[in-house]
């Protein structure tokens, strides 16, 4: 079955990756990062203060710099899967890998008898605690938004027959900012979303729209190819 162009926003290196699995699928993913992920200075406290390390993004750990190599001892917990595979190139061991809920995540570790933690998040990031563990917070990246779409991104939105996967609710908002600003209507345009939250984020009069079963590429993907029956 052919199918129309697919918007990929998210920033690399996570961009390739669901390219990747968009092409396995049939698709043709234009690239087009709205987001551009920048490391931030940050101080690294001793690790002895710790009992684990918890990482709700792999791009905290691509950012973090030298620095993180100092907790590789700690028990890490990572938010899903791709910020555990994160850590295990990083070199960490100890490793928890959560399902993509931070919350779920905290959970976990409070059942571990976690009651110190690093969390190591970008500017963007959920706020999520648990009465049990102490979390000292240190932010370590950001994504910056960028002015414009690119070009192919561009001409397939123009084409009217373009779907746009939508990774976060920043991206929902910024993506629909940048559609209104270039005069695309909203009503030419199918997006899929990770989650619920991110398609509120995205607000309303699209041509269709859909959040994902749950948050991963392969339900994101299939969420989009439901938009396009």
């Amino acid at each position: 079955m052919s199918r129309p162009p697919l918007l990929i926003l998210r920033p690399e290196p996570g961009a390739t990756q669901t390219a990747k699995l968009a092409r396995e699928g049939g698709w043709h993913p234009i690239l087009s990062p709205i987001f551009r992920i920048e490391p931030i200075a940050w101080e690294a406290p001793e690790p002895g203060g710790y009992d684990a390390l918890f990482v709700t993004s792999a791009n905290a750990v691509r950012q973090a710099g030298k620095a993180l190599s100092r907790y590789r001892a700690l028990p890490s917990y990572a938010v899903g899967a791709a910020t555990a595979r994160a850590l295990k190139a990083a070199g960490f061991i100890d490793i928890h890998a959560g399902r993509g809920d931070a919350i779920a995540m905290l959970v976990t570790a409070a059942d571990y008898g976690v009651t110190r933690a690093l969390h190591l998040a970008g500017e963007d990031h959920r706020d999520a605690r648990h009465e049990a563990i102490a979390i000292d917070r240190r932010i370590v990246y950001r994504s910056a938004p960028v002015a414009k779409l690119g070009e192919g991104a561009t001409r397939a939105l123009a084409g009217g027959d373009a779907t746009v996967l939508l990774h976060s609710g920043r991206a929902a908002d910024h993506f629909a900012h940048l559609c209104d600003g270039i005069g695309v209507p909203r009503g030419s345009v199918r997006i899929a979303a990770l989650a619920p939250a991110v398609l509120d984020a995205a607000g309303a009069d699209w041509r269709a729209a859909v959040a994902a079963a749950k948050p991963d590429d392969a339900a994101l993907l299939a969420a989009a190819a439901r938009l396009c029956q």
